[in-house]
């Protein structure tokens, strides 16, 4: 007990220098982090490409033969893939090579998120009270969960669905589609990431439930907006059919419901403490 009290004790005492080597060091300790796996990455060429990046774009990915599949049950047009063939081309000398390492990095990226996240809580700790300090662990575990979850659904789901869509729109059919790996490459990587820090919502509910900027009421009042809203962002970015806006509107509204559960949970324990 008391050398954790003589420990916060200086912690409280760091001058603004000290706090700025302190964080100087959390961030060279995750740009290592992400380096480190950037390289294995880069190492790993065949995979990543032609297995993952590339993926979406083939017949062959178990996500378009499971909705080609599904589409032949219930018979429904247009979300079977099986003739799905993109063209993707490179247009400059070293587009191949660069994208080949700006993925490299994406993919440290996402792979060192919990350990980034654990550098920034590890920052920002000594700041906390005792009791919100003993949270951040699980905070930085349940924060990485949903990342992961949501990087994976947008992955094997909307991207595939994206891709199909997109990559075979034509306004003519004297107009062939030949995109290029930068303009491919930067729509799953955005969808995918997008995906994924919307997937933080129940997090970030938490956090701005302890502020006492939202209340359970007030996300239960407005779920016919958010509902409306979801809609409108699974038409966006899925096919122009039904089947598959619901199929992407589902989770992102169960995601919503979880929220309104956590900030009932924590709107009723500030209560009780207050």
């Amino acid at each position: 007990m008391a050398k954790k009290k003589q420990i916060e004790s200086e912690e409280k005492e760091m001058t603004f220098w000290e706090h700025l080597e302190e964080l100087r060091w959390h961030i060279v300790r995750s740009v290592l982090a992400v380096l480190v796996l950037a390289v294995i990455a880069f190492l790993n060429r065949r995979i990543l490409f032609d297995e993952i990046i590339l993926g979406p774009s083939t017949s062959s990915f178990v996500t378009n033969k499971i909705l080609c599949r599904i589409g032949e049950i219930l018979s429904i047009d247009g979300i079977c893939m099986d003739s799905l063939k993109l063209q993707i081309i490179n247009i400059n000398m070293s587009g191949q090579f660069m994208m080949h390492l700006y993925i490299s990095m994406v993919t440290g990226a996402i792979l060192a998120f919990p350990f980034i996240l654990n550098e920034v809580w590890s920052f920002i700790r000594p700041a906390l009270h005792s009791k919100e300090s003993s949270y951040s662990r699980r905070a930085v575990i349940i924060s990485s969960l949903l990342f992961f979850v949501g990087v994976l659904f947008s992955y094997f789901l909307i991207v595939p669905l994206t891709v199909n869509f997109l990559g075979t729109y034509q306004v003519s059919q004297a107009v062939t589609n030949q995109i290029s790996i930068d303009s491919y490459v930067n729509t799953v990587v955005s969808v995918t990431f997008a995906i994924g820090i919307v997937f933080e919502l129940p997090l970030i509910i938490y956090f701005l439930t302890k502020l006492g900027l939202v209340t359970p009421a007030f996300l239960k009042r407005n779920r016919k907006y958010m509902l409306v809203i979801l809609l409108i962002i699974s038409a966006i970015i899925t096919p122009p059919d039904v089947f598959s806006q619901i199929l992407v509107c589902i989770p992102l509204m169960g995601l919503y419901e979880l929220s309104i559960m956590v900030a009932d949970r924590i709107y009723k324990k500030e209560q009780l403490n207050n």
